[in-house]
């Protein structure tokens, strides 16, 4: 695969989704949780290199901490 250009949570959708995985639990920070679980268990499986898997699991990793940080604030 070595697709290592995501910036963004949309382009780790859009990796997923050539997987058939598709996530919408309704909670952005559960979504995000459950789209590093398909990684991890797409990269066990070894249908994605490991650049693609670091570069997902980094964004997956800023945007979570964006959602506590954003939920955290609401309180």
């Amino acid at each position: 695969m070595g697709d290592v250009s995501m910036k963004e949570l949309y382009d780790v959708q859009q990796l997923l989704k050539k997987f058939g995985v598709f996530v919408y639990v309704g909670k952005r920070l559960w979504d995000i949780e459950l789209m590093a679980l398909e990684l991890d268990h797409l990269h066990k499986a070894g249908v994605i290199d490991n650049q693609t898997f670091i570069a997902a699991k980094l964004v997956l990793s800023r945007e979570h901490r964006f959602e506590e940080k954003k939920e955290r604030n609401r309180k």
